[in-house]
Order: C-alpha cells, then structure tokens, then sequence
C-alpha cells in the first residue's frame, strides 16, 4: 500500500506538473495549439533559409533573414505589449495569429506559383516577425487569467517545452520535408499546423486589461510601462539577470568556429553543438516536477544564471565533443530554470493593465540579448580568441549576476507568496 501512494508522488515530485493542462480547458487547447504551430513554424523557418541559399548561393544572404525579424520584433515588441494592455487579448491574440496564418499560406502560395524572390522572403519574415510580437505579449499575458497562481510555474515550464520542442523538432522535420517533397510540402504543414493555434485562440473567452478602480480605460502607453518597470526592482532584476546570461555569456556565434578548432568536426558537429543547449532546455521542462514548491523565485533566478554562466565557462575549456555537449546541454536547463521562474514573476508581480507592456520588454530583451552576446562573442574571439571569449564570458556572467544580488538584496528574498515587484 505504501508504494502505491508513494509511486505517483515521486513521479509527480520528477516529472513536469500537468495540472494546468488538467484543470483548465482553455489552458490546455492554448498549450496544444502552440505546440503544434512551433513545430509547423520551425518547419518554415528552416524552409525560408534553404529556399534564400538556393536562389542567392549566398551565406551572407542568409544571415540577412535574422536582420529582417529583429528590427519588428523590437519596436513591435514594445507596441504590441501596450496594445495588449488596452484592447481585448483574445481578439489581438486571434488576428495577429490570423496574420501569421496568411503570411505562412503567401509562403505557400509563392511556392505553388514558382515565384523566387529574395525580397519577398525577406518581407513575408518581417511581417511574420511583427505578427509574433503583437501576438506573444497578448498571449502571455492570457496565462495568469487563464490559472490560479499556484499553477503558473507548471504552466510556464510546459509552455518551455513548447518552444523547446519547435526549436528541435521543426527544424530537423523541416530539413527532411523539404528534401523529400520540397518547399511547397514544408509551407503546406505550416499552413495545416498553424490552424490548431487559431482554433485555441477562437475557443478563449474574451480578456479585457483588469483595471484599477479609478484608473479609467486610456489607451496604455509604452512611456508608463517602462517608468512602471523603473521604480520596481525586482521587475527589473528579472531583465538585468537574462541580460548577464545573453550578452555576456551567449556562445552560439562561435559554435561553427568551436566545431572545427577544438573537435575537429564540420557542419554536423555544429547542428550537435546547437541542439545541445535545446535539448537540455527541454529536459529541464520534462523534469520540472520540483519547480512548483519554490518560494524563492528571486534566488532560483541567481542560482540558475550564475548556473548558465559557470556551464558555458567549463565548455570553454572542454576539448572532448561529448563533455562540452553535457555541459552545454546542462546550461539550456538552468537557462530553462530561470526562464520559468522570471515570466512567473512577471505574471504574478505585475497588475493585469501592465502585464501586456513587461511581456513586450521580455520580447525585446528575448531578441535583442542574444544578438548583443553573439556580437560579443565574435568580437572577443577575434581580437583574442575563442577559447577566451566562451569561458571569459562564463566567468564574467557569473561574476556580474553575483554583483547584481549583492546590490539589491531584496531580490534573492523574493518569495511567492507575497510578490512584490
């Protein structure tokens, strides 16, 4: 009888939390949803990038498609979140999906007709890129109306693997659709996949900004989110702690170089190298079980960013291809850590009429921070070398995020169950 009652505990205490997926059934078709649309997007995404090389021949070409998705997911990162804090979530959430859904199907269409034009691709990316920034603040900020706040890290470590699994699993399909059945095949999928995420966004009730009496229904401005984010430092410190994890100790850049200077592999070793850090991202989410009984959340971000850095410091000095994979696969499950518990502060510590504009500042952090660290990294590798760059930056990751709890203290007292942000 004891090992009846205490088989599912431990499960329960290992293995993600389903509750959320259980206990709400718009919760539940939102997450399924997203979970197919990321893999038929990440499908897309490689697509785009095969489709750019065979026209141009041009690597420099190529990178030019993470020029174009940057820049919207910026300045539309911040707009969407205001927007998100004045209109209906679900109908912004429903039509700017509904946008990604018709650029996914001129992708298509494109393919069908033959047309080959870069400029197209490069336009069709943009617009993709805006579409996601109005829509993931929306979304996001659907969450913590959607479940009680007990249930938001659960819910934040399944939305982990969401991501996780589209940034594994899309691509990889995505590379053998397109070289079976080409591109027309891969935008078709898209196109299927991205109904099951406009169908959970039709099915939510509506979600008006909750307002605080008094406060009127002016239209929400970036200006007051940020002086909001300003004057709350443990709000702050969420967005301070990622950027010492992105900008400082952010190898990515490098793992083409990395691949053949110090495992003496090609292209294959680089895919590995890249898919280490997703792969224990989503473990991390496999294995969240633990993540709901933590108080703290301020001093699991500390821990889990110094985490990172400390990783990412030891793969620099690994020589053997399958220790640096351990160590960068266990840097995706502490960046995954943090992840969970910082977007459980922003939904829990924030008030609903400014959750929208703080989940834009996370966009704009999100795809600015990583693209900040590869410039870093590179520039770094370059005037001294890679080696240096990769577990310098590990070093001074940890150095800083330990400097930044140090100085404001009250965050790694942060606790749960009374949030202040």
């Amino acid at each position: 009888m004891t090992e009846t009652t205490e088989g599912p505990a431990r499960r329960t205490r290992i293995f993600a939390d389903l509750t959320p997926l259980r206990t709400s059934p718009d919760y539940r078709r939102l997450w399924f949803g997203n979970t197919v649309s990321w893999i038929g997007q990440g499908m897309t995404s490689l697509a785009v990038s095969l489709q750019v090389y065979d026209i141009t021949g041009s690597a420099f070409s190529v990178g030019l498609i993470g020029f174009c998705s940057f820049l919207p997911l910026v300045v539309f990162g911040l707009y969407g979140g205001a927007v998100a804090d004045t209109l209906d979530r679900r109908k912004l959430g429903l039509v700017s999906a509904a946008g990604s859904f018709g650029l996914s199907v001129v992708l298509l269409a494109a393919a069908v007709a033959g047309v080959e034009q870069v400029g197209l691709l490069y336009a069709v990316v943009a617009l993709q890129a805006a579409c996601f920034a109005v829509n993931a603040p929306a979304r996001s900020s659907m969450i913590a109306r959607l479940l009680p706040a007990e249930q938001l890290p659960a819910a934040n470590a399944l939305n982990s693997m969401t991501s996780t699994t589209g940034m594994l699993a899309g691509p990889m399909l995505g590379g053998l659709v397109v070289g079976w059945w080409g591109y027309r095949a891969a935008y078709t999928v898209d196109v299927i996949t991205f109904t099951a995420s406009l169908y959970a966004m039709w099915r939510l009730p509506a979600m008006l900004p909750q307002r605080e009496e008094g406060s009127g229904h002016k239209r929400a401005s970036v200006a007051d989110g940020l002086r909001f984010l300003g004057a709350r430092p443990n709000l702050r410190m969420t967005f301070f702690t990622d950027l010492c994890a992105m900008v400082l100790a952010h190898p990515r850049a490098l793992f083409p170089v990395v691949a053949v200077l110090w495992y003496g592999g090609d292209a294959k070793t680089t895919g590995l190298l890249v898919a280490a850090p997703a792969l224990g991202a989503l473990l991390g989410g496999v294995f969240s079980g633990w993540l709901g009984r933590v108080r703290r959340h301020g001093l699991a971000v500390l821990l889990a960013v110094a985490g990172w850095g400390a990783a990412v410091a030891v793969f620099g000095l690994t020589r053997q291809l399958w220790l640096g994979l351990i160590f960068l696969a266990l840097a995706g499950c502490a960046d995954n850590i943090s992840m969970v518990f910082r977007n459980t502060m922003l939904q829990t510590a924030v008030p609903d009429e400014m959750r929208g504009r703080l989940q834009g500042v996370f966009i704009v952090v999100v795809a600015g921070g990583p693209r900040l660290g590869d410039f870093l990294a590179g520039s770094v590798a370059d005037l001294a070398s890679p080696g240096l760059a990769v577990t310098g930056g590990g070093i001074a990751c940890v150095v800083a995020v330990t400097l930044l709890g140090l100085r404001w203290r009250g965050f790694a007292r942060y606790d749960a169950q009374n949030p202040q942000p």
